[in-house]
């Protein structure tokens, strides 16, 4: 029965002189922790700056892509209609 009082009370003494040393941050140990959260703060507004700018220009290349594939589709559908036309004024031309 004292071995158990005896490790409860030095669970409870070394809890408590844990505590204290954990109680024990000094005003310059606390601004430094403060200015590297900070820190860590802005850097991670900076990248998502930075990924917001870099989704705004990919979705702007999209869009360029998207109207240059319309422009080559159109460009071929008009180089068949043109060698269609060649094609039949050929054969035409060749049935007289």
């Amino acid at each position: 029965m004292q071995s158990k009082n005896f490790i409860r009370f030095s669970a409870l003494a070394f809890t408590v002189a844990l505590a204290s040393g954990c109680a024990t941050v000094t005003q310059e140990q606390f601004a430094a922790v403060q200015a590297t959260a900070n820190n860590a703060l802005e850097e991670a507004r900076l990248a998502a700056a930075k990924a917001d700018n870099a989704h705004t220009v990919a979705s702007e290349a999209a869009y360029a892509a998207s109207q240059a594939q319309k422009t080559a589709e159109s460009a071929l559908a008009c180089c068949n209609d043109n060698a269609d036309k060649i094609e039949r004024a050929f054969e035409k031309a060749m049935a007289k």
